[in-house]
């Protein structure tokens, strides 16, 4: 080589042996990446679009269900899409996971956007916490709700009013009523429940949300926005919950794994049956302060204001857009992150210039909002992962191809399938939004062609919704469920394991009343004869276990 090298040296001199070979390798480098760039955008696992899809988000929702730890549950599910991936190809595998998998999920700019207002967020709660307003809240809370009963109803109207985005409900109403539940001894897994149940229900019927901006922009070829507010009356398991919820708390009824969690709450033990998660609780109230509740209030109310003209900031509102449409082309992910920000900025400034609390304390708080939202953050970060592994392996074509052929031979009961379809495929990845974009286009596909089931698309798409937020509802990889989770303190798994058998019960009675749907068409009937068999048989558990117990 080195002969051949010298000869060639001496043939055309050394500049231009020089830059022959730095042409040779710059050729070799395209050629390279030619090669591999064409390999990757070409590979496409031999399991792509089957069932095999779903296998790696039942693994770990069963490990978690099973163990009760929800991070060694999800990195395995990580690992096994990865493998399926893969085909036994160690490297592909290795790559695959963090390449494809962690790192690109934390370079995803809305994801970003929503650790960043996650840590804005906690730093908000520290704050408020160090300043004594949550103190105090609790203090005036506690000489106006007299009753357990109250204090479940005073945080479910604090979830309804706060309708603007399912993240910032959990977070803000878990940390302004959890001094209260616990003076009335309502357990953490109540409370994570009552939180939940207010969050992603409350957001899918509520017209001006960051979900009716999303849904809206998966209605191609419709006026989306019209179209959500007309299947508003037919999302029958967002009503239900909040009609189950209400019904429950009046007539003192708790069922399953959580009856036990609040008997164990009255006795003093606010969580029971796991070890406690310090989530937000290391951040301990500053009692010497004597905070007002205005230093809630206040910091609240503006992060409500600004995080409201970040979202039609983003919409386009200052460049000619109306406020409905602005809001509908929000950026949720960027519209919360500036508006979190800005709120985190009045809350020091109005601190500070109070004398509640010294400028450096509250930068102290930055350390301690993001220490307080870092087990919220890793279980977010590995959900986006196991996410990421299913869309992969093909979960979405899977399940869209599957909707096709029954759309055909079953039109009447197609709310009922698309509304367990939606409730299967949220459960299994975790999100919500997600199976809208996968849903919502096939069920405006199927029925564009006909006007005459216009009614009956209305009916299927609501079905979407719904199921979309029963799965994602009960799903413990949801990010929604999470936020619940650190909103009240709770255990993740406890919270899970104490929702399901609740959020299962409106889910049957909303399946029910979506073949009824089907074929009566009207929500106007429907829906009352829903209400009523949900209090119905709230009623009847209240009485079924009143019997066992005497």
């Amino acid at each position: 080589m080195v002969k051949i090298m010298k000869r060639l040296q001496k043939k055309w001199g050394t500049k231009k042996l020089s830059a022959i070979v730095c042409i040779s390798m710059l050729l070799v480098v395209v050629c390279a990446t030619v090669v591999f760039g064409a390999e990757k955008a070409k590979f496409e696992p031999a399991l792509f679009s089957t069932a095999w899809a779903l296998v790696p988000p039942v693994v770990a929702i069963a490990l978690a269900l099973i163990t009760k730890e929800v991070y060694s549950s999800l990195f395995i599910g990580i690992l096994v899409g990865a493998v399926l991936y893969g085909q036994m190809d160690v490297e592909r595998t290795i790559m695959h996971t963090f390449n494809d998998g962690f790192v690109g999920v934390l370079s995803d700019a809305y994801n970003v956007g929503i650790l960043v207002f996650l840590v804005i967020l906690g730093t908000i709660v520290a704050l408020m916490n160090k300043a004594g307003g949550s103190a105090a809240f609790g203090r005036w809370a506690s000489e106006h709700i007299k009753s357990r009963v109250g204090a479940q109803l005073a945080t479910i109207l604090l979830g309804v009013l706060i309708f603007i985005d399912d993240y910032f409900n959990c977070l803000t109403v878990g940390s302004v009523m959890r001094p209260v539940t616990d003076k009335h001894k309502i357990s953490r897994a109540k409370l994570a429940y009552l939180i939940d149940a207010t969050a992603a229900p409350v957001c899918i019927i509520a017209p001006i949300s960051s979900w009716a901006a999303a849904v809206s922009g998966f209605v191609k070829g419709e006026d989306g926005l019209a179209l959500f507010v007309k299947a508003i009356p037919y999302n029958f398991y967002a009503i239900l919950t909040i009609v189950m919820m209400v019904a429950m708390a009046v007539m003192k009824v708790e069922y399953g794994p959580m009856a036990k969690h609040e008997k164990n709450a009255k006795a003093g033990d606010l969580f029971s049956m796991g070890d406690r998660e310090q989530i937000i609780g290391d951040i301990q109230d500053d009692s010497e302060k004597k905070g007002k509740v205005i230093d809630l209030l206040i910091p609240i109310i503006c992060l409500v204001i600004c995080c409201v003209i970040g979202m039609v900031y983003t919409g386009g509102i200052f460049k000619g857009a109306g406020f409905v449409e602005a809001f509908s082309n929000s950026d949720a992910s960027v519209g919360l992150a500036l508006g979190s920000f800005f709120g985190l900025v009045i809350t020091i400034l109005l601190y500070v210039c109070r004398r509640v609390l010294p400028f450096k304390k509250c930068m102290d708080c930055l350390v301690d909002g993001f220490r307080a939202m870092v087990p919220a953050i890793l279980i977010l970060t590995m959900a986006w992962t196991l996410k990421a592994m299913t869309d992969s392996l093909g979960a979405k074509e899977f399940v869209a191809e599957a909707m096709k052929v029954a759309a055909g031979d079953f039109m009447k009961f197609l709310p009922a399938i698309i509304f367990l379809v939606a409730c299967f495929l949220a459960f299994a990845t975790g999100t919500s939004w997600g199976t809208f974009g996968i849903l919502i286009p096939i069920v405006v596909f199927v029925f564009e062609t006909d006007a005459a089931q216009y009614e009956l698309m209305i009916i299927s798409i609501s079905a979407c919704m719904a199921g979309a937020v029963c799965g994602d509802h009960c799903s413990p990889i949801s990010d929604t469920t999470i936020m619940a989770s650190a909103g009240a303190e709770c255990d993740h798994v406890n919270h899970v394991s104490t929702q399901l058998p609740y959020a299962i019960v409106a889910a049957v009675v909303s399946f029910l009343a979506y073949i009824i749907a089907g074929f009566v068409q009207n929500a106007w009937v429907v829906l009352p004869l829903a209400i009523i068999a949900m209090i119905g048989l709230v009623a009847l558990i209240k009485y079924t276990i009143g019997n066992k117990e005497e």
